[in-house]
């Protein structure tokens, strides 16, 4: 397919989905500088604000934005459920055909929007934005490079910034990843399990002029521990018998050894060991098996133009 006849599709419907919490003061500059993106670019736009349990007065100018253009749609959750349930809540509401995701603290550039759908069009499903040159802080910058290489390591999809919040996305990639605790971290390893093709962009990011960072050693620690439950899932999701049940075969094995060697209390300890990881590869399997219906992670107290 031609770019000629792509392009027309690809600026038709456009969703901006934008998690914030306690961003009241950059949240009109950043509206006016989509505005202004929008109507240079001719696009058709909605942009869905998720608060996610903001102590600030973030809803109300949300609300405030929303009363003076149908275009904005706002999401106010009950407490802060974290930015994956943000990501989730917002990627239900949108309807466009394209998704555009971007943080509401004004780092993330809206005049880069076009230059993610000219970088789509080179045959990606998603695009995440790398942010080369960073106006950060050392102490977020350094712990975010290491883990972005750990995270290409174990995973296989190499990426210079996996968790960089701007990224386009089409609305196939959106309606199949789930995403839960901190799992936003890993959506581009996600998308590559589900078959999507990934590509990467550089960005202009900007210094921040309002509020704090969110980051902090208690997130990062998080990030490594979710690493290890996505690094499983890639290589076992849909077999998670086959390292469970050779651990189980493995232990018993040893203990009928150990039991050979006079030594039963040692055995017995090695079985139930190993009857425990058996176990835990049938539950999981029979859960693999059974299809349930998504269940939101998320509280919602109000709406607007939903």
């Amino acid at each position: 397919m031609s770019a000629d006849t792509v392009e027309p599709k690809l600026v038709s419907s456009l969703s901006l989905v934008i998690p914030l919490f306690n961003e009241q003061e950059s949240l009109e500059p950043l509206w006016r500088e989509i505005q202004q993106i929008g109507a240079q670019e001719h696009y058709s736009l909605e942009v869905v604000f998720v608060d996610d349990g903001s102590t600030d007065g973030s809803w109300e100018v949300i609300r405030k934005l929303a009363s003076e253009d149908s275009r904005i749609k706002g999401i106010k959750f009950r407490t802060n459920f974290g930015k994956a349930a943000a990501l989730s809540a917002g990627f239900a509401t949108a309807r466009g055909e394209l998704v555009v995701t971007m943080d509401a603290d004004l780092q993330d550039d809206p005049h880069e929007i076009p230059n993610f759908l000219k970088t789509l069009r080179q045959g990606y499903d998603l695009v995440s934005g790398w942010k080369k040159i960073r106006f950060d802080p050392w102490h977020k910058v350094f712990p975010s490079r290491v883990f972005n290489f750990l995270v290409s390591s174990a995973t296989g999809v190499h990426l210079h910034d996996h968790n960089c919040g701007m990224k386009i996305y089409r609305r196939e990639v959106t309606g199949e990843i789930s995403l839960y605790g901190e799992m936003h971290r890993f959506i581009p390893s996600l998308a590559v399990m589900r078959g999507f093709r990934v590509g990467e962009m550089v960005l202009h990011h900007r210094p921040r002029k309002f509020g704090r960072s969110k980051y902090g050693a208690k997130r990062f620690i998080k990030g490594f521990l979710d690493l290890i439950t996505v690094t499983f899932r890639k290589r076992f999701g849909q077999r998670p018998m086959h390292p469970l049940g050779f651990i189980a075969g493995f232990s018993i094995s040893v203990g009928v050894v150990v039991c050979l060697l006079g030594q039963p209390g040692w055995a017995w300890f090695l079985w139930l060991v190993g009857f425990q990881f058996f176990l835990s590869g049938l539950l999981a399997e029979l859960q693999l098996g059974q299809k349930s219906e998504r269940l939101e992670t998320y509280a919602v107290s109000d709406r607007i133009g939903s």
